[in-house]
């Protein structure tokens, strides 16, 4: 008689499905270097340090006191010996370990749902029927929905992003994210559930209506084309410095290539809260939307940049796991029971400028 009543069954029939999801989340927060869907993959991190040590280089030939060795470059006591620095690397295991996982599992299902039932079951069933396309035709068509969702994608999330800074009650939950006064690659993860979820919704419904539509039109959806692993375009995007842009080290690209590729420098900028760089530099990818609608701001060196938030924002109190999490809820709250006041005259936008509603409101702190 067999005395092991697991015999013959997989995990997936003991275990229900959450319980297994949080464990893969729990493996893959833990490992995380190994993952090549994770920004901190050990290829993305390298080609940082490479990034990293070309700036070193050219620090040290220009004589700057910066460049003693590149060890003290990449960490500098400044930053390493700050508070701000080591809740970040708490914060990462106690906010993917919780509210990260909550907030996207529950994201994603609802826009599922949203996407569902706006185009219906069947175009959802056939977005399942991916085709590896061959020939040139074939590439021609991969490529064109490849760019044409990463054009979606990054509206979207330079849209929301622009919204969660000028809506005072989003921006009491973004906030989480600009309260580092110094940072490192792991800052990048400071970040609130309402924030990822907000994300996770609006991203997964535009996107998905395009996989959709996509697949309603053609009757399957194109594959990706893959590098490692990744989606090419967000493999490039991750390699090229991307573990830079929350960090000290700066790194924009020359003349106006800036407005073109991202570069670690634009998101330090939008990070500093100097009265120039307020509200500016929205784009997670593509600079272009911030140069379309006035918001694009790329000073030549980073004597101006300082991270944190403004002091009426208070990111002082934004010093454990807890508050980090709790906190904005009451600031939200106090805002949605703060008398509205009555809103000042404005000049009218230009007709037949979209940007100009953008530059308007951007002038402003919400």
């Amino acid at each position: 008689m067999d005395t092991d009543i697991l015999s013959g069954y997989a995990v997936e029939d003991i275990l229900p499905s959450y319980v297994i999801s949080f464990l893969v989340n729990l493996r893959h927060t833990i490992f995380s270097p190994l993952f090549v869907d994770s920004r901190i993959y050990y290829v993305y991190v390298l080609s940082s340090l490479a990034f990293a040590y070309v700036v070193y280089r050219r620090l040290r030939k220009a004589g700057s006191d910066e460049a003693e060795s590149f060890r003290s470059f990449l960490f500098p006591k400044r930053i390493w010996s700050h508070p701000s620095a080591w809740l970040d690397l708490r914060y990462y295991f106690f906010h993917h370990i919780t509210g990260f996982f909550v907030a996207t599992f529950i994201g994603s299902m609802a826009a599922g749902s949203v996407v569902a039932m706006i185009v219906g079951l069947d175009a959802v069933s056939a977005s399942s029927q991916v085709r590896t396309l061959t020939g040139w035709e074939g590439f021609g068509i991969t490529m064109a929905f490849m760019i044409v969702g990463l054009v979606v994608a990054d509206f979207t999330a330079f849209y929301m992003h622009y919204l969660q800074h000028k809506i005072p009650v989003l921006w009491q939950f973004h906030k989480v994210h600009h309260s580092a006064e110094v940072m490192h690659p792991i800052s990048n993860f400071r970040e609130h559930p309402i924030d990822n979820f907000a994300y996770s919704l609006t991203i997964g419904i535009t996107y998905g209506l395009l996989v959709a539509l996509t697949a309603k039109w053609l009757g399957y959806v194109p594959d990706m084309i893959w590098l490692l692993g990744a989606p090419v375009f967000m493999f490039l995007f991750n390699f090229m410095g991307y573990n830079l842009r929350h960090s000290h080290v700066w790194l924009r690209w020359p003349g106006r290539w800036s407005m073109v590729f991202p570069s670690p420098a634009h998101h330090q900028v939008h990070h500093s809260c100097h009265p120039d760089h307020l509200d500016k530099n929205f784009a997670f990818i593509l600079p272009f939307w911030d140069v379309l609608f006035g918001t694009y701001v790329m000073p030549e060196d980073n004597r101006d940049v300082k991270f944190g938030v403004t002091e009426k924002d208070r990111g002082g109190e934004l010093n454990s796991c807890l508050r980090l999490y709790f906190l904005p809820f009451r600031d939200a709250w106090r805002v949605l029971k703060r008398p509205k006041a009555a809103a000042p005259a404005t000049a009218e936008p230009v007709p037949g400028n979209p940007a100009a509603t953008f530059t308007d409101e951007a002038s402003q702190k919400a």
